[in-house]
């Protein structure tokens, strides 16, 4: 097989009655009109796994045929690309895959139209490296990955492949992973016992495939090197009974017309390899951004197969770990993201207040008050979500508040509006709390603690790297959060100094 050649077949169904919105929406969330028939989501934890996190804020590059805006791409965030085949910026796709892998990475979800995708908070960078017919250059491809982890992408998706080894190529996984990028790539279509280029390199993270009843599709590749297991569909088949071929399904331009778009079912590892791309960026959107974390929570928490068994953490070179599974990875990376928030938090309130003891003042008088005002500041309540099953319960969305600290609560809380927030990840509510309550003497503690959470929150932010905090350059984020997580410290330790 050349470098670079697609692996996927063509489909063979209509789905043009996704694209209607009026009185059509699918009941509950999402509302997209054909989410019922996107069995591949569910099979991976979805929807229930978007309680806990959308991806916000990562940026997942699509190293293929590029990316063309469809109507049901119209809401997701993309970042510029770059065109390796013409050497331009436009990276429109003229062939299909690219944008139906764009799709399952980051679809615009609750929409009211089409379908959903995985991590749809996230940013998508397309880079163009085959052609219309599919084919494309070791060396396009090699520079594609440079560019990307050079750009900001922390998530890299290749839905391509090819049977030779090539030291160009290597190099290039290697330089991505150096830089802290999660590189995924499908592990190829030949149904044979041998994973394809680049995902068999050291540093790519190969994903195999599975179809609607969980067995490995047919045409899968499989190896030692397979490290997990995703949806990426047959559609030969109707094993589900809904009346439609059980591919991957999302929205794209025509492969037969490509002066169109519409919905279309494809299959191949080419669709297995972005559902995991997409839990990839929600694991780094919770929190989790070095790239042996993100790997080791995607594998730790792969599910077995339906009648297997997994064995020192794998199941077979068949399916690696395991099906991956979205719900159960974002509550490992919360439970992840909390501990080191409230470890920093616990670290920054043990420093300041060992400061004070050696000045002389009085700490004895602080309490479980401060304590809990700590824990409120930076973790919050993070194991709860562990303990308390189904998604959607009352009791969940309960503990579900109590689990995160602030900042992190009021990027729940408000959304879009709170994601990198600089009056939100700063040390103003600290010193909004002080200079409200200071007077209050029985406060005092609960406004120390929670100035030693925030800072802890903010520490844990500037060290992960996973803040960008709104009009500031990149470069200067860990210095404003680092700055500002002293700020709360030394506004914590003045109150103590006055809690007697």
């Amino acid at each position: 097989m050349p470098p670079g050649e697609l692996v996927t077949e063509a489909p063979s169904q209509d789905f043009s009655e996704c694209a209607s919105t009026a009185g059509t929406e699918n009941k509950g969330f999402p509302n997209d009109r054909c989410f019922n028939y996107q069995w591949h989501l569910r099979q991976i934890g979805l929807p229930d796994a978007w309680k806990l996190g959308q991806g916000q804020g990562v940026i997942v590059a699509v190293i293929d045929t590029g990316v063309t805006k469809v109507p049901d791409l119209g809401d997701t965030k993309f970042v510029p690309g770059f065109n390796f085949v013409a050497n331009n910026k436009n990276a429109n796709d003229d062939h299909g895959h690219g944008t139906h892998v764009a799709g399952t990475i980051a679809q615009a979800t609750n929409n009211r139209l089409g379908v959903s995708g995985v991590a749809f908070g996230a940013s998508i960078m397309p880079l163009k490296v085959l052609s219309a017919n599919g084919s494309g250059s070791v060396g396009g491809i090699a520079q594609a990955i440079r560019w990307a982890a050079d750009h900001g992408a922390k998530v890299i998706n290749m839905s391509l492949g090819g049977p030779m080894p090539s030291t160009t190529l290597r190099n290039a996984v290697k330089y991505a992973r150096d830089k802290g990028v999660v590189v995924v790539c499908a592990a190829g279509n030949e149904s044979r016992g041998t994973v394809s280029y680049p995902a068999r390199y050291p540093g790519a993270f190969a994903v195999a495939s599975t179809q609607f009843d969980e067995k490995t599709a047919f045409y899968s590749n499989w190896g030692k090197e397979i490290a997990v297991a995703a949806p990426g569909g047959n559609t030969r088949v109707d094993q589900n009974g809904d009346g439609k071929i059980d591919g991957v399904l999302q929205a794209t331009i025509n492969p037969a017309r490509r002066s169109e778009n519409g919905y279309f079912a494809f299959m191949g590892t080419s669709m297995a390899s972005p559902h995991a791309a997409g839990v990839a960026a929600l694991i780094m959107g919770a929190g989790i951004t070095k790239p042996d974390a993100v790997e080791a929570i995607l594998m730790g928490t792969a599910r077995k197969p339906k009648g297997l068994e997994q064995v020192n953490g794998r199941v077979n070179d068949h399916y690696g770990a395991g099906i991956i599974d979205a719900g159960a990875a974002l509550t490992k990376a919360a439970d992840a993201r909390g501990a080191g928030e409230l470890g920093l938090a616990g670290a920054a309130a043990l420093f300041g207040l060992l400061m004070l003891r050696r000045r002389g003042a009085g700490i004895e008088k602080l309490g479980l008050g401060f304590a809990a005002a700590l824990v409120a500041g930076s973790s919050g309540l993070f194991f709860l979500r562990d303990l308390v099953p189904g998604a959607w319960t009352h009791a969940h969305a309960v503990a579900a508040a109590l689990s995160t600290g602030f900042p992190d609560g009021s990027n729940a809380l408000l959304g879009l509006a709170g994601q990198g927030n600089p009056l939100i990840w700063s040390a103003l509510a600290p010193i909004g709390l002080t200079a409200l309550f200071y007077g209050v003497r029985r406060l005092r503690p609960l406004i120390a603690g929670f100035g030693f959470g925030v800072a802890g929150a903010l520490l844990f932010a500037a060290v992960s790297g996973t803040i960008g905090v709104r009009y500031l350059p990149d470069a200067l984020d860990p210095l404003w959060l680092v700055g500002n997580a002293t700020i709360a410290g030394l506004v914590a330790m003045a109150v103590v100094r006055r809690t007697r």
